[in-house]
């Protein structure tokens, strides 16, 4: 019952500050007017809301400092972002060119590469795929993983912590609703729906992946003393390769291997969740019979 108790703690808060983001999303779009699409709004929400909330109220309520988070001191952090974004680079480079071979992927031939505007996409991606890795991994595999070890220990934790985090991929709707056809119950009904996409058996591939990659994270995580900085970097690298792959190259729906793939981006499937257990394992054999870890060995 406790582990049960603890374990829903977090699906409680999401569905709280979800909840607070429907009623805001509303009212702002009252005041505002159409800027942006009602679903959009309450998404964009609901990640401010977990990062503001999580990240400093919460944190100070359990007294959690920075360092307990698994952030490394300034200098460590760096090293371990830098080698953990190379990492994730080398890692995931695989995954496209069996995609590219087997003619999963093909080219865009319709895009203009011209250096301007391919440095231009680069850094673009990279700042997102920063930004995208600097929200998810301080909760996933920063205050999640450490608030939960605390009362249920580190193997229930990491896995609730995965599966959060595939989770929360999916708890999304796009579903446009016309500006004036909104009313205050709209924004609950968008909320239903996307937490009735969770049981959608069309997101199963997709959600295994992503829980392997999740898994993947946070065994480092667990693993290397205040690692965050590698954790971080390895997501970093991920979705930045995913986002210039995306950028350049187009799913060919008539493979004969496209179930290597799923609809969530057209990378993430069975042959990433092959590759992360193949990754996991080829971790720990190196883990325990190699020397220790030495970037974040003193942090």
């Amino acid at each position: 019952m406790k582990y049960l108790f603890y374990g829903l703690i977090p699906l409680a808060i999401l569905t709280a500050l979800a909840l607070i983001a429907c009623i805001l999303s509303y009212f702002i779009l009252q005041l505002t007017g159409d800027i942006l699409p009602l679903h959009k709004f309450i998404s964009k929400g609901t990640q401010l809301l977990l990062v503001l909330v999580c990240l400093f109220p919460l944190r100070a309520y359990l007294k959690l400092s920075w360092t307990d988070l698994g952030f490394a001191r300034k200098a460590i952090f760096f090293k371990q972002l830098g080698l953990g974004l190379g990492l994730g680079l080398l890692t995931l480079l695989p995954i496209l060119v069996i995609l590219y071979g087997l003619e999963v992927h093909i080219i865009d031939e319709t895009k203009q590469w011209a250096t301007g505007y391919f440095l231009e996409r680069l850094l673009i991606s990279l700042l997102l795929a920063l930004l995208i890795s600097f929200i998810e991994e301080p909760l996933f595999r920063g205050i999640l993983i450490t608030g939960l070890r605390k009362k249920i220990g580190v193997a229930l934790a990491v896995f609730l912590s995965a599966s959060y985090y595939a989770g929360l991929h999916f708890l999304k709707n796009k579903t446009a609703v016309p500006y004036n056809e909104i009313e205050f119950s709209t924004s609950f009904e968008l909320l239903a729906q996307a937490f009735a996409n969770l049981i959608n058996p069309e997101i199963l591939s997709a959600f295994i992946a992503l829980f392997m990659v999740g898994l993947f994270l946070a065994m480092i995580r667990v693993q290397i003393k205040n690692s965050l900085g590698l954790c971080i970097g390895y997501h970093t690298g991920w979705v930045w390769l995913i986002k210039m792959s995306k950028d350049g190259l187009n799913t060919n729906y008539d493979s004969e291997y496209l179930y290597l793939v799923s609809d969530y981006d057209g990378v993430v499937g069975s042959l990433v969740s092959v590759w992360m257990v193949l990754l996991m394992g080829l971790y720990l054999f190196y883990r325990y019979t190699c020397p220790p870890y030495t970037v974040t060995k003193n942090a």
